[in-house]
């Protein structure tokens, strides 16, 4: 009999395991909370939170996958429309395990797994607004760096055309092709520096919601 990968086994076979955390899975879904021991509940804490994530995208190939594991379709349209729409505003930890006191007889430690139902503190919400807003100026940052040194090579490139025709008419040469590349380098060297202003601004804006979030 092949050993399971991590954890003891919960049962005398590895089919034998899926199926008692499928119906543990049910009842969790039905009753919002399970009493069970506790190496029970950190096993099913995991397949509860994949079946949740799938119920949230909401797909025909998510409900499909959650249907492998859940074979009541009450439960799996209640998990699809009910328990989804209340772990919408969270991203992760869809399950709490509470510690209980053992169980009698033989001592076995016991928990109680329990779906959050509670909703997402504004706090939190503000949370994630402000590092939102942190992140987007931080881009707005880099964006600003990359066209700062975008419009110091033009003006570089710029600078060495406007000298070469400068050499060039001293010299008495054609200077037709040197003037039209010093007329383009200046061009794009103007082009970088409009860019490097509007990132500029693109950064202060975003400055400014962070600031604002805080």
């Amino acid at each position: 009999m092949p050993t399971p990968k991590k954890g003891p086994r919960l049962a005398s076979s590895p089919a034998h395991e899926r199926l008692m955390l499928a119906n543990m899975a049910t009842s969790l879904f039905t009753n919002s909370h399970i009493k069970t021991t506790l190496p029970k509940a950190k096993r099913l804490r995991p397949l509860v939170e994949r079946l949740i994530t799938f119920a949230k995208r909401g797909d025909l190939h998510s409900r499909r996958r959650v249907m492998r594991v859940i074979r009541n379709k009450s439960i799996v349209h209640k998990l699809f429309t009910e328990i989804a729409e209340e772990m919408e505003q969270r991203e992760g930890g869809y399950t709490r395990i509470i510690r209980i006191a053992p169980r009698k007889g033989d001592a076995a430690p016991q928990a109680i797994i329990e779906l959050v139902t509670e909703p997402v503190s504004p706090k939190q919400a503000i949370v994630k607004e402000a590092e939102a807003a942190a992140k987007t100026a931080a881009d707005a940052d880099a964006q600003v760096v990359d066209a700062a040194a975008d419009a110091a090579r033009a003006e570089g490139a710029a600078a060495d055309a406007t000298e070469q025709a400068v050499e060039a008419n001293e010299a008495g040469t054609d200077t037709t092709a040197a003037d039209e590349a010093a007329v383009e380098l200046n061009k794009v060297a103007e082009e970088a520096d409009a860019a490097e202003q509007a990132a500029e601004e693109s950064a202060d804006v975003a400055d400014e919601a962070a600031a604002a979030e805080k």
